[in-house]
């Protein structure tokens, strides 16, 4: 009789990925990714199928981790613009903290081992904060352009927001404003 699977292993695997992911990238190999989480390389295919499975797996984990974040303390009832500003300083807060999750998921994203299915997973996911941005996107410079081009737009100005906090922390509010004020003026109605 097989032992049942266990979560505390299947998350072990899964923060070695995105780890070994983030300083190697994509072709890492997976007997890296299991000697970090400290189990048997064929333990990792017991959990995972394949190496694709696993990196289809870490994607839609480190989505919804990053989407609890976005939508922790969420103020529902603000205006427009807070929520936006909510989601933004959430986001690069998140991204900040988690170094090596947000460039594993920078290799994930632009990766053709994901399926369409597990694309649409994630996307599906934040298909209310997506609604968000596009009401705010109505009349803006961005309003022709498709949903895509926009969160890519946001994820560019995050990136560059994170990787200025990274080096000067103590500027970190000051940072995260000014991303906000540009992400914001490109999409908002003026």
């Amino acid at each position: 009789m097989a032992r049942p699977k266990s979560e505390d292993k299947r998350n072990a695997i899964l923060a070695a990925a995105a780890s070994v992911i983030a300083e190697q990238g994509l072709g890492a190999p997976t007997a890296r990714i299991a000697k970090l989480a400290a189990v048997a390389e064929g333990t990792l295919f017991t959990y995972f199928d394949s190496k694709d499975d696993l990196l289809n797996a870490l994607y839609l984990d480190i989505k919804a981790e990053l989407r609890e974040v976005m939508m922790t303390t969420y103020p529902q009832h603000a205006s427009v613009k807070e929520r936006v500003q909510h989601v933004w300083n959430q986001f690069v807060d998140w991204g900040v903290a988690q170094p090596q999750k947000r460039r594993a998921m920078a290799q994930l994203t632009v990766s053709e081992r994901l399926t369409e299915h597990t694309r649409a997973t994630g996307m599906q996911s934040f298909a209310d904060i997506n609604g968000m941005i596009k009401a705010s996107v109505a009349s803006g410079a961005l309003h022709d352009h498709p949903p895509a081009f926009q969160s890519a737009i946001m994820s560019a100005l995050a990136e560059t927001t994170m990787d200025f906090i990274a080096r000067e922390p103590d500027q970190a509010a000051r940072y995260r404003a000014a991303g906000f004020d540009a992400f914001w003026n490109a999409i908002a109605k003026h």
